[in-house]
């Protein structure tokens, strides 16, 4: 059924449950799976550029330390079941582009992942960014919560 399966992670526990049942669908269905973390840029307003500029950079350096440990939490699951995994961390403004551009580019047959993120007020509904995937997916969004 599903071969290539999605899933777009945050560090989140809701995000980690929806790679659990990702995995679990795609060992089910002998298929692989794809993690993908996006890492908001740094966000800043102009005051005090070399404060900002050595700020960004630590940002950047600790982003993607975090990524690298998510993706390795959740390759540790896949490998436990026995399932295919690749998984890869990139900046991106906009998470959904990135995740709908990385789904058609892998040519992914299904996209798991959770309700809502970590950013703010809009983890209270149906994440912004989940919205925006279900609107602009090719492929079934499968949303855990």
């Amino acid at each position: 059924m599903f071969k290539h399966i999605l899933i777009p992670i945050d560090g989140s526990e809701l995000s980690r449950r929806a790679a659990m049942k990702g995995i679990e669908l795609a060992k089910l269905c002998q298929g692989k799976i794809t993690v993908l973390h996006v890492i908001p840029p740094f966000q800043t307003i102009a005051y005090m550029g070399a404060l900002l500029a050595a700020t960004e950079f630590a940002y950047n350096e600790q982003a993607k330390l975090d990524g690298a440990q998510y993706l390795a939490d959740i390759r540790t699951m896949a490998e436990a079941a026995g399932v295919p995994f690749e998984g890869e961390a990139d900046f991106g403004d906009q998470p959904s582009e990135t995740i709908l551009g990385v789904a058609k580019a892998k040519q992914c047959d299904l996209i798991v992942m959770g309700s809502h993120g970590r950013r703010g007020m809009t983890r209270l509904l149906l994440g912004s960014e989940t919205q925006k995937v279900l609107l602009g997916s090719q492929v079934p969004v499968l949303v855990c919560n």
